[in-house]
Parts: structure tokens; C-alpha cells; sequence
């Protein structure tokens, strides 16, 4: 007697996607660390944004059975939201501190710009008109008047007067005449002022040669040091000209952040 045995057939092997689930984890880790760093918030949003969607995804997977790793899928998902959440908070942070830089930078600037001519911003001439002069035409100073920035650092240049260069001076060219002028600085604010910095030149003539520095032990040293508030520095600089030439131009520049004033002297 014979029976025929029949075995029953093996289920079939399911195989679990669960790559998406992993994905996501993986990317809202790194989204998540991200956006700890203000500056990389746009780094967090972008692989926040991913592993929300992978991880949203491959939940649909665990539901149907696709996958098996749920717990994976969902701290992907929740690591994909905290990095979106991070991101924005990076932007705002980032658009905050560019914003207050900006300010302090264009407020340096009105800072260690000239006050307007006029003292005022109505453009009224102010009590003590001799303090802030109007500048001429061309924009130039005159001789004795007085260059107010916005931090109260003040500068004045005198009437120049005809200097005779020592026999070693450097600078002087035979047949050229030079000039001394007295370049003033008050610091009538409440900062220390840094006079190091300053830098003054002259041009003379009617073509505006340049108008080289002497230099000997009478003449040629520059500023140093600071100047404390309520505090004056005063240098006298000695320019050769052209023999016939009828003016001086000279240039004072308080610093690098400053914007340089011209005062046009008579001379000849």
C-alpha cells in the first residue's frame, strides 16, 4: 500500500523595505546637528525637509507591512521636523546679526563722517559760525577754519608761513619755496582718539603738483599717540611749492575711517 504525501508549499519570503526608515534617521541626525550651527540653517533645512518626507514615506511602508522598523521611520520623522524647527531659528539668528552688523557699520560711518557745513541739519548757521564754517564753493576749507566729525573730533589748519629749510633739510628742492602750517586736532568728544592715523599732504600751484614734505630738525615729525577727550594735538608740517605758485592745498585726514578735508591757503 502506497500514500502519496504532499508537502505543503513554504510560504514565501517577504523582504523588508525598510531603507527609507534608515534614510531618514540618518539625515535628521545630521539635520538636527546642523542646525545647532546658526550659519548652517540652511544646510538643516534642506536634509530636515528630506528626512520628514522619507520618514512620512516609509511610515506608509511599516503600515502595510513593507517594512518592520517603525521605531527608525518615526525618529527619522521627528528628527527631520526638529531640524526644519532649528533652521528657521538659525535663519532668524543669522538675518539678526547681519541686520545689528550692518547698523554698527553704517553708524561708524555717519560717526567719522564731516558734520554738515552748517553745523545743523536744518542747514542754519549755528551760533558759533567760527567753530563750523560754511566751505567754499569748491568745497575747500580757508585758512583757520575748523572740520567737525560726527564724533566731535575737530581739526584746524592755520595761515601757512614761509619757512627757510636748514641746509641738510630733505624735501626742499633749490629754487622752490616752502611753507610751514599748523594742523590742529581737539578731541571734543568723550573717546580716546587715536592721532597715529592721521595723515596730512598738500598739493600747491595752479596745476596741484604735489607738494613734498621737509623734513629737518625743525620740521617733519607727525602725530603720535592719542588724544583724550577735552584734549588738543597740534603738529607743524612744512610743504615745498613751486616758486610761483599762489596757493596750498592741504589735505587732513583724521583716520582711516574718516573722510579727508581740504583747506585751499593763499601763499606767494
Amino acid at each position: 500500500m502506497s500514500y502519496d504525501t504532499q508537502v505543503p508549499p513554504a510560504a514565501p519570503h517577504t523582504h523588508m523595505r525598510n531603507g527609507l526608515g534608515t534614510a531618514a534617521l540618518i539625515l535628521g541626525i545630521i539635520g538636527t546637528l546642523s542646525g545647532l550651527i546658526p550659519l548652517l540653517f540652511w544646510l538643516a533645512g534642506i536634509l530636515g525637509l528630506i528626512a520628514l518626507i522619507l520618514g512620512l514615506v516609509g511610515k506608509g511602508r511599516v503600515k502595510r507591512g513593507e517594512a518592520n522598523n517603525k521605531g527608525v521611520t518615526l525618529t527619522g520623522a521627528i528628527l527631520g521636523l526638529v531640524s526644519l524647527v532649528l533652521s528657521v531659528v538659525g535663519l532668524v539668528i543669522t538675518v539678526t546679526a547681519v541686520s545689528e552688523a550692518v547698523d554698527e557699520l553704517d553708524k561708524s560711518i555717519k560717526e567719522t563722517a564731516p558734520k554738515d557745513p552748517s553745523g545743523t541739519p536744518s542747514g542754519k548757521a549755528p551760533a558759533d559760525s567760527a567753530s563750523k564754517p560754511p566751505a567754499d564753493k569748491s568745497g575747500s576749507l580757508a585758512a583757520g577754519d575748523t572740520q567737525v566729525y560726527e564724533d566731535d573730533v575737530e581739526v584746524t589748519v592755520s595761515s601757512p608761513k614761509p619757512f627757510t629749510p636748514s641746509e641738510y633739510a630733505a624735501g626742499h628742492t633749490k629754487g622752490n619755496k616752502a611753507y610751514q602750517v599748523t594742523v590742529v586736532v581737539k578731541n571734543a568728544g568723550k573717546e580716546k582718539f587715536d592721532a597715529v592715523a592721521v595723515m596730512v599732504n598738500a598739493r600747491a600751484g595752479q596745476d596741484g603738483v604735489e607738494a613734498e614734505q621737509v623734513f629737518d630738525e625743525k620740521a617733519g615729525t607727525g602725530f603720535e599717540g592719542t588724544v583724550l577727550p577735552g584734549k588738543k594735538a597740534t603738529v607743524t608740517y612744512v610743504f615745498d611749492a613751486p616758486k610761483d605758485a599762489k596757493n596750498l592745498t592741504v589735505e587732513v585726514t583724521p583716520g582711516f575711517a574718516y573722510d579727508a578735508t581740504q583747506w585751499d591757503l593763499k601763499i606767494g
